[in-house]
């Protein structure tokens, strides 16, 4: 997932792209040569189809949204990183099947989480206050009680610890839980003031879900949980 990609880079496919579209197509005239229309060029008028390709990460470095230049194993970019894999990770679940409701719930997460990820990219908050899709805020996670709460009461009591797994989609939302937590670790140590403690406490919230998710996916299609 490229949070903190260059404009030049990736175009349209970025997740904040309409925030950048004006960058996009004045840095696209000028890789043509065709230049601007203040510098006599033809103008931002044709955008010429950008390489998903680059080469400028061949050196083993990335650039977060402030434009800074850090390794690819730079602890922000594992945090964001560790977010993207969750996302992926609920992409498989839903992939493998799941009721209409489950999986409303599971692509709005998916759609939050690229807000989490850019929150991550972004150390000098220049699209904190800008782009209203990036934002992380209390409602966020007071729906993910909710969504708690709701899934819970329609599930046997837990008196034990169980056994990952059931139903595929369930065994899925289990990794995803586990992937999450480390998620929030990795946030958490990259000390604090370094990101908003909204995110944290989405992250923490996030992987309660996921578990309840996991139980309710397995529930549904008659699988049975494993006590240990």
């Amino acid at each position: 997932m490229w949070y903190g990609s260059l404009v030049v880079r990736h175009g349209s496919v970025r997740p904040l792209a309409r925030y950048q579209l004006n960058s996009l197509r004045l840095n696209s005239c000028r890789v043509a040569g065709w230049g601007t229309e203040e510098e006599g060029g033809i103008g931002p008028h044709i955008i010429p189809r950008v390489r998903i390709y680059t080469k400028t990460g061949d050196s083993g470095e990335t650039s977060l949204f402030d434009k800074s230049r850090v390794s690819k194993s730079h602890p922000r970019v594992e945090a964001y990183g560790d977010v993207d894999e969750l996302n992926a990770c609920l992409g498989a679940g839903r992939a493998a099947g799941v009721d209409p409701d489950v999986d409303a719930v599971l692509e709005t997460i998916q759609r939050q989480l690229f807000a989490v990820g850019a929150r991550l990219a972004d150390p000098a908050a220049r699209i904190a206050a800008r782009v209203e899709k990036a934002a992380v805020q209390p409602a966020d996670v007071e729906r993910l009680e909710k969504w708690i709460d709701s899934f819970e009461q329609a599930l046997p009591p837990l008196r034990k610890f169980i056994l990952p797994g059931g139903s595929v989609c369930g065994a899925w939302l289990h990794l995803s839980r586990t992937v999450c937590r480390r998620a929030e670790r990795r946030v958490v140590s990259l000390g604090e003031g370094a990101v908003e403690p909204i995110v944290v406490v989405y992250l923490n919230r996030l992987s309660d879900l996921l578990f309840v998710m996991a139980r309710t996916a397995s529930h549904r299609q008659g699988s049975p949980e494993a006590e240990w």
